[in-house]
């Protein structure tokens, strides 16, 4: 599983009958890869409740989401698992098929739900418009697979 973490200060995404926001904290853009099982759903919404980039009193990034009483907004981003290497149309092949990539997806917004914050989702596989105000800017890409920017 890969996201894409970008600390906002409000987000908000539309779809075709549909529209979801957030204020203070994470819009996330996460895909699933077809080698992804449950442990990589816990794990990285484990992360992302741990993770400190909001800051401190210092100015300092020493505080967590769940410190911070965070909300998250949770897009699903197949396209994260692009491969443009030596073409100009990229392959989405290594992106999970939607049966395997929405129970995964579902989990990992379960286990963000569990922590008691505020979490709102895009409609999986919808073409959506997601509209966000970079705080910081602060944009971390997480990812649970071995990472090489070289494939994107």
């Amino acid at each position: 599983m890969r996201t894409v973490v970008q600390r906002v200060t409000s987000a908000s995404v539309r779809w075709d009958g549909g529209e979801a926001s957030i204020g203070q904290g994470y819009c996330l853009l996460v895909g699933v890869a077809d080698t992804d099982q449950d442990r990589d759903a816990d794990y990285l919404a484990d992360k992302l409740l741990k993770l400190r980039v909001f800051s401190d009193e210092a100015g300092k990034f020493n505080l967590s989401a769940t410190q911070v009483k965070a909300a998250f907004l949770v897009v699903s981003q197949f396209t994260l698992f692009a491969d443009a290497r030596g073409q100009s149309r990229p392959s989405f092949l290594h992106a999970a098929r939607p049966e395997q990539g929405r129970p995964l997806l579902e989990r990992f917004i379960a286990r963000l739900r569990a922590s008691g914050l505020a979490v709102e989702t895009g409609s999986f596989g919808a073409q959506m418009a997601v509209e966000l105000v970079n705080d910081g800017p602060v944009t971390i890409v997480l990812s649970t697979d071995a990472w090489d920017p070289r494939i994107g």
